[in-house]
């Protein structure tokens, strides 16, 4: 309790000091244009919604395994942490099928959303930016948008010349935690109105170092109350025994290896009102399915090992260490052109394709293949009409999924999807402005099994918002939005090992849906910024899994294949909480450095109207961390604290809070004439008290924690 209300303290020190002597002989620090949004270009201070982009160094600064992982910490932003080898973002509580996840602003066309051990097709670690959108702007991008956007953008089809002929970066780091590497080269080159791009990655992580037990103290309790239930044969006993070597994982987690190789080039033709591009990104991927080959060995640490262990991080010859064998590959095309007219002012086009395949191995078989591959377009015309500004577009989507083998759950689907969709926006000359939105959208699942089924959705959103001459800024928005449920809410029958369960879906589950409301306050100064949003969000007929019963031989039985049962279940439910942020700089300030504070504070809470939680919610946590600049030497440090998650979904157990402090350092070698603005060595160690945590919004929370103590090191030169 102490540690909460001392981390409290100081954030609260922090943003109120944001509102206090600013100085004006430095620049103004300006936000972020935020291009994913439709319409006119804006900077994330003129969204009503919390906007936020990550550039190329801050990407570089915070990568890790998984898209999930590298943007976990940002406001409202957690992780389904699956290991090192697959997370999806959790925006305010929400994630899967309500968490749009874009690559160039076209859907990512993969299972990710399927299940939790299932990788995103997209990867910060070639990315050149990296967009957050909620609010009015996001549903643009359908239902599945409640909970907000995240935009990979790779860079690699360009719609301006870049400055120099030839640019680009190239970085490596090493990380103790996994006795891994990681590296990634991207370049540009300019030859009159072309431009072409190329850019590769890789990782190469073996199995990473945890604090303590693999199994939470949680779990350890109740299996213990629920040994002392029980009178004990022998072959209780030979199952205590195997429990035993279970609960005694510990030093490294078996099987959380992670492999990853990104290839990807495009051209670009760019003239002086338009451009158009073509890219090809391959990714490949192999990682491990911790917390399910904890009975077969018992896995201690000894940091004596040498190459030949690193090599043992990767041996898939055992049966008990299933891992995942995925490759995608992704064609996009875009065109645009600015015809600045008095009323349609440009016309943009998009159209990808994926090939997706990914392999469930255990042993030399493949236990269950998903394949997916489809194609989808948007089309989008700016405009401007009496006064408003805005964009009206069409897009499709037309994919299908199979998945074979004795642990595939799904059964094939063809998806397609068509929709149109609309978004204005209005400032005069007084600061008062609004903005909203309509989407319309037509969905078709047809299944081998099931048959078709299908949706309507609409989903429509307004707001109105205030510029203030002093830097304030207000504003309140109201959503309504409908979302078909997916391939697994509505098809899935059958043992899901990476999850521990059987699921089943149901095909006549109805459409999901949400009335969201949001209001926002934000500040910015010289050397300062402040935001805070709250909202709520009301679901119909929210679709979720819980423990469920199926039908055999006329009788109910909640377990299956030796796994329980969880079906896929409609209820009312409500999401509410907020996020509170800032900033503030000091220029020549204590140690002769230029500073930069920043802290947070995030919160969402997710009822059943039933009574009892949602699943997988978030807790409490509090972020603050100070950066000390010396023009050639940079360090800083981060704190964030989680509180406890004691109000879990049916069946769950909690989780303790937590603490996690961070500290980096850098030395600018641009500064000594190596490299152009950027290049640097970096040294930072993550994790710096080896913390146990687990993370809420992880299905795996009780068998496989956080890494333990990572020192990270490389070097990032750019020119």
């Amino acid at each position: 309790m102490k540690r909460t209300l001392l981390l409290t303290a100081i954030s609260g020190h922090l943003l109120a000091g944001l509102a206090i002597a600013q100085e004006t002989d430095s620049p103004r620090i300006e936000a972020p244009i935020i291009v994913t949004a439709p319409g006119p270009a804006r900077s994330s201070d003129e969204l009503i919604g919390n906007a936020t982009a990550l550039d190329r160094a801050d990407i570089v600064g915070r990568l890790s395994g998984t898209l999930g992982d590298t943007l976990s910490g940002e406001p409202g932003v957690s992780s389904t942490f699956f290991g090192q080898g697959a997370s999806r973002p959790v925006l305010r509580g929400l994630g899967a099928e309500r968490v749009q996840v874009l690559t160039n602003g076209i859907g990512v066309i993969d299972v990710s959303a399927a299940s939790p051990d299932h990788q995103v097709a997209a990867d910060g670690i070639d990315a050149d930016k990296i967009e957050i959108l909620r609010g009015p702007a996001a549903l643009a991008y359908g239902g599945q948008a409640i909970g907000g956007v995240v935009n990979v953008i790779d860079g690699l089809i360009v719609d301006t010349l870049p400055e120099r002929t030839v640019s680009g970066e190239a970085y490596g780091a090493w990380n103790g935690v996994n006795r891994g590497t990681e590296a990634g080269g991207r370049a540009a080159f300019v030859a009159g109105p072309l431009v072409f791009t190329l850019s590769a990655s890789q990782r190469d992580f073996g199995d990473y170092k945890i604090p303590g037990l693999a199994e939470s103290r949680q779990l350890r309790h109740r299996e213990e109350l629920e040994h002392e239930e029980h009178d004990h044969d022998d072959e209780d006993e030979d199952h205590d025994h195997h429990h035993e070597e279970e609960a005694a994982v510990s030093g490294r987690l078996p099987n959380s290896f992670l492999d990853t190789e990104t290839f990807g080039g495009g051209v670009s033709w760019v003239g002086e009102r338009a451009f158009a591009g073509f890219a090809v990104r391959q990714q490949t991927s192999k990682y491990g399915l911790p917390g399910h080959s904890h009975a077969h060995e018992e896995h201690h640490d000894d940091d004596d090992h040498d190459e030949d262990d690193h090599d043992h991080d990767h041996d898939h010859d055992d049966e008990a260490s299933p891992y995942v064998d995925l490759k995608q590959t992704r064609y996009d095309f875009r065109a645009g052109i600015n015809l600045d007219g008095p009323i349609l002012k440009a016309i943009t086009g998009t159209l990808s394709y994926s090939d997706y395949e990914h392999s469930e191995i255990e042993g030399d078989e493949a236990s269950s293949v998903f394949k997916t591959d489809g194609i989808e377009g948007r089309i989008e015309l700016d405009h401007a009409l009496a006064g408003f500004e805005g964009a009206v577009g069409v897009q499709f989507l037309d994919k299908s999924l199979d998945a074979t083998g004795g642990e595939a759950f799904l059964t094939p689907t063809d998806t397609t999807s068509w929709a149109l969709f609309l978004y204005e926006t209005r400032d005069w000359d007084n600061g008062f402005g609004i903005e909203g939105g309509l989407r319309v959208e037509q969905l078709e699942h047809d299944n081998a099994d099931a048959g078709k089924v299908e949706f309507d959705l609409y989903s429509a959103s307004a707001g109105v918002h205030q510029h203030f001459g002093d830097g304030w800024f207000a504003g309140a928005q109201i959503a309504y939005t409908e979302r078909g449920p997916n391939e697994s809410e509505l098809f899935a029958f059958g043992p899901h090992l990476a999850t521990e369960q059987f699921e089943v879906g149901d095909a006549s589950l109805s459409k999901e849906k949400g009335l969201n409301l949001e209001g926002t306050l934000r500040w910015r100064g010289d050397r300062a910024s402040f935001g805070m949003n709250v909202f709520h969000t009301s679901f119909s007929d929210f679709i979720y899994l819980a423990p469920g019963a199926i039908e055999e031989d006329g009788e109910l039985v909640t377990e299956e294949d030796g796994l329980p049962v969880f079906a896929f279940v409609q209820d009312d439910a409500t999401l509410y909480g907020g996020e509170i942020y800032g900033e503030y700089y000091i220029n020549q300030g204590p140690l002769g450095a230029n500073w930069k504070f920043r802290s947070g504070i995030d919160y969402v809470r997710g009822e059943l109207d039933s009574g009892g939680n949602l699943p997988f919610v978030p807790p409490l946590r509090v972020t603050a961390g100070a950066d000390a600049d010396w023009q050639r030497v940079m360090a800083g440090a981060s704190v964030e604290w989680a509180d406890n998650q004691r109000r879990v979904g049916e069946g769950q157990l909690g989780t303790s809070d937590y603490t996690l402090i961070n500290l980096k350092t850098a030395l600018k070698l641009s500064e000594y004439g190596i490299g152009r603005e950027g290049t640097q060595l970096f040294v930072e160690v993550r994790n710096v008290t080896d913390e146990e945590a687990r993370l809420a919004t992880s299905v795996l929370r009780d068998t496989v924690p956080l890494p333990g103590r990572n020192v990270r090191a490389g070097l990032r030169y750019t020119f």
